[in-house]
């Protein structure tokens, strides 16, 4: 209704997201997409956003051969009566007593498990297979060997990730590092000596993905591993929906013939 009546929508949902004629656009990534919408853009699952704000630069070097990704995914991303259910379960396990989940399928107060979103016959769940087809479809790479383990974690906000990256030849460690430090929404946050690397609380509340402990796979001369932090909310949701708001607005010509 909204698209018929003259506006354009930028959904949320993943309804639209793998429809072939509805782009799905990060704008750090793939800005061009988003002016062949058709009245819908989708805005991708947020794992996707912060998988791909990583892989970009990397692959825009050296091809990509395959990708597996380990997510480690917060409360938050099930909505606010997870994150106080795990602060409610937390109280109670430090008391002494049985924590009774509600809202997720488990309790979530200092324990894990895997992503309770629907299996498929395959053995991966939704979630896995929306991070291999969204990652596909954004990247222009519909052949990506990619694999995906998504894990429930005790976080209240932001997810995280451990990537292993294959690519088409060697990729020096120093030039990949250097490329994701000047990247667009990426920030570096790293020190081998201090062990010290993204966390969840880096980037709580703060748009950035922070990518860091990037090193090469010693089992693989062309592969490179990495671990990243994102907050689903913004950069994972609402702020790559506005950011996809302003690359249309930024075409509008203005009355004088500059842009708004």
């Amino acid at each position: 209704m909204a698209v018929a009546a003259g506006a354009v929508v930028i959904d949320n949902s993943s309804a639209f997201r793998l429809d072939p004629n509805v782009p799905l656009v990060v704008p750090e990534v793939n800005p061009q997409a988003a002016f062949a919408h058709q009245g819908i853009i989708a805005n991708p699952n947020c794992t996707t956003i912060l998988l791909t704000l990583a892989l970009a630069p990397l692959a825009a070097r050296r091809p990509l051969r395959r990708v597996v990704v380990s997510t480690y995914q917060s409360a938050s991303g099930a909505g606010a009566r997870a994150m106080e259910e795990l602060r409610q379960l937390s109280r109670t396990v430090l008391d002494g007593g049985q924590p009774v989940s509600e809202i997720l399928p488990h309790s979530l107060a200092f324990n894990l498990f895997l992503h309770n979103s629907p299996l498929e016959s395959n053995g991966y769940c939704e979630e896995e297979l929306k991070m291999l087809n969204e990652t596909r479809k954004i990247m222009e790479l519909p052949e990506l060997r990619l694999s995906a383990t998504c894990v429930r974690v005790p976080v209240l906000r932001a997810h995280s990730e451990a990537v292993n990256i294959e690519f088409s030849e060697p990729f020096p460690v120093d030039e990949a590092r250097a490329l994701l430090a000047a990247a667009a929404g990426v920030e570096l946050i790293e020190d081998f000596q201090a062990n010290r690397f993204p966390m969840p609380t880096d980037v709580t509340g703060r748009d950035p993905v922070a990518v860091g402990r990037i090193r090469q796979d010693l089992s693989d001369p062309n592969a490179l591993e990495l671990w990243l932090c994102g907050d689903q909310i913004r950069k994972g949701a609402a702020l790559n929906a506005i950011q996809i708001a302003e690359l249309l607005l930024e075409s509008v010509p203005t009355p004088s013939g500059g842009n708004t």
